[in-house]
């Protein structure tokens, strides 16, 4: 069980990239504000389904700018807002990938490394899900 990578622009043509892991922080910085966001997500089976599904546990943002408010139950703590995120059972991330803007960071056990490092962008969408190891 894991999360799946894959570019939306290629699903066809484009390999899935497994990533072996039930729990990690999905990070960026946002492209103009340079701020620093960051999602906590833990992969899950789905007791009906028995399928793996992404759950949100808690989000933070270092500091506040224009248009990148924290909500209104965020608490700050030690120069981070820190919150629960609203949509606590995300079917899927969309991630848009730009070569203008530093790549968004996959951490696991609190080791931060590029999306780069585990799929090349074609400057579009990558799409995170989770998912069984592919066969």
């Amino acid at each position: 069980m894991g999360i799946c990578l894959s570019l939306t622009a290629a699903l066809q043509a484009s390999p899935v990239v497994f990533v072996a892991v039930t729990e990690f922080t999905l990070a960026w910085t946002h492209s103009i504000e340079k701020v620093r966001w960051e999602e906590d997500y833990a992969v899950r089976l789905d007791a009906v389904s028995g399928q793996p599904l992404l759950h949100a546990v808690q989000a933070r943002v270092r500091g506040s700018a224009a248009g990148m408010e924290p909500p209104p139950d965020a608490v700050l703590r030690q120069g981070w807002y820190h919150y629960t995120p609203t949509i606590t059972s995300p079917p899927e991330l969309r991630l848009t990938r730009s070569e203008f803007t530093p790549d968004y960071e996959v951490c696991v056990q609190g080791r931060c490394r590029p999306m780069a490092d585990w799929m090349t962008s074609d400057g579009g969408v990558t799409l995170l899900k989770a998912c069984l190891k592919p066969e």
